[in-house]
């Protein structure tokens, strides 16, 4: 199995290689030069299977020779023995063919926690077989960012580095980044907005002088092995609803489009998968582009659901060059002009994007409206990210398809969403119960890479 930039320019790599560099020196995202593919015989075989088994079955045809299938079984067990609940990723039933997906039972109580328990493994595991060393850089809208200093906190061979918009993160977001006491693990708050962390985070990469003197390694979702730890749930949940024998659809809150991005994976690979429907809060540049073919930043507006106040998505360009027939020089000429203040996406390109997702929109009003009315209805306590799948969703209802809407993350997140909208306040779990206890730890640095750059090299083990 081997990896190919989406700008075409990059070296082809091995999946080991590809996880460890994250960003293609091109500026392009890895993906695998083909998706391998499951016949229905082999996805109905999932049912009742285990998480980690469904895991293993659906993830390994993509790792190549980089792991033994021990190994990699046993990568896979010490990713998700913290989860919190015995089916990992549990279905809920909202309504008459409307499903909640459950992903907010990992360590710090989102999506992420899927991703980067695991790919803290595969890291650990790679680099203790090369004995070299890696310096983690990743940006945040909130949730990615703690996960990733859960995952990597502690571990010998990495040392990491997440930045955060400064006052843009919910309290418990932040303080589940600053108050782990780890050495290797750093918490940054910069100035300005997850866009500009994130455009940061890419210049990093792009200066190769300083990316290979820190051996930079990346954990956003520009990660490939992030989008393959997504697609396994797309899977588990599908097959426990009747899959392959039925088609089901999936409502993804989604900012960077990672996530949602998993999902067409699952369908390449051969899950029959009906609708893919991207939900976006305020910040609804996802939307718009699906509606009007224009993709341009408009500026970004807070909003009770922080961690989708993004206007680039970085994984969009994943799909893009899915939707331009694998053409790499015109993905990078879409990225060229969206550098300039955005593109058009072709007629054609356009179509292909619209046969597979469609998208919807949620204010402000809506979601807090959303949270009451299923607190009301179903007794569900939903977070504003999953609020916003969740009316999104039922727009999009089709009758004898069910629905999944993913919960992507715990409502205790965002105590003051919730109890503005319930009049409740979401008690954390036990185990995180003394959070605001816990000293914090934090840098505040500029919006600016030379300082940024300055701070790292200062602070990496040798």
């Amino acid at each position: 199995m081997r990896y190919i930039s989406t700008r075409g320019q990059a070296p082809v790599l091995s999946f080991e290689e590809a996880m460890l560099t994250g960003l293609a020196r091109d500026g392009g995202l890895y993906l695998p030069e083909t998706i391998p593919t499951l016949d229905a015989a082999q996805i109905a075989a999932m049912a009742g299977q285990s998480y980690e088994e469904v895991a293993f079955r659906v993830m390994w045809p993509f790792i190549g020779d980089t792991f033994t299938e021990t190994e990699f079984r046993d990568i896979i067990a010490r990713a998700y023995q913290g989860f919190g609940h015995a089916a990992r990723a549990p279905l809920v039933q909202l309504d008459q063919g409307h499903f909640l997906l459950e992903l907010f039972h990992g360590p710090t109580l989102a999506f992420k926690d899927f991703a980067m328990q695991l790919i803290g493994q595969l890291f650990q595991a790679a680099l203790a077989r090369s004995g070299k060393r890696v310096t983690i850089v990743g940006a945040t809208s909130g949730d990615t960012g703690s996960a990733a200093i859960e995952a990597f906190r502690g571990l010998d061979a990495v040392d990491v580095f997440i930045l955060y918009p400064h006052g843009r993160v919910s309290d418990v977001q932040r303080r589940q980044m600053t108050t782990p006491s780890e050495a290797n693990v750093h918490a940054l708050a910069i100035e300005g907005h997850f866009d500009d962390a994130q455009a940061r985070v890419k210049d990093m990469f792009n200066d190769f002088a300083f990316r290979d003197g820190v051996r930079l390694a990346g954990v956003n979702s520009i990660n490939w092995a992030r989008v393959l730890a997504q697609v396994v749930y797309y899977f588990t949940s599908a097959v426990a609803l009747g899959a392959p024998h039925r088609k089901v659809s999936f409502t993804v809150p989604t900012g960077n489009f990672g996530d949602i991005f998993a999902g067409f994976i699952a369908k390449k690979m051969g899950l029959p998968i009906d609708r893919l429907v991207v939900a976006t809060n305020q910040n609804d540049i996802l939307h718009r582009c699906l509606q009007s073919a224009q993709y341009v930043p408009d500026g970004v507006i807070p909003s009770i659901s922080p961690s989708m106040d993004i206007q680039v998505s970085s994984n969009f360009e994943r799909a893009l060059y899915y939707a331009y027939g694998c053409d790499g020089a015109a993905v990078a000429q879409l990225m060229d002009e969206l550098k300039a203040g955005g593109f058009a996406v072709s007629q054609g390109a356009l179509q292909a994007l619209r046969e597979t997702f469609d998208s919807g929109r949620c204010d402000e009003a809506e979601t807090a409206a959303t949270i009451t009315r299923l607190r009301a209805s179903t007794g569900e306590v939903l977070c504003p990210h999953t609020a916003v799948g969740v009316k999104v969703a039922e727009e999009h209802l089709a009758p004898g398809v069910p629905m999944i809407t993913l919960a992507t993350a715990h409502p205790a997140k965002f105590p003051q969403a919730v109890e503005a909208a319930t009049g409740l306040h979401p008690a954390l779990p036990p185990r995180m119960a003394d959070l605001f206890d816990r000293p914090e730890r934090v840098t505040p640095v500029a919006n600016d890479l030379a300082a940024i750059e300055t701070l790292i090299s200062e602070r990496i083990t040798a």
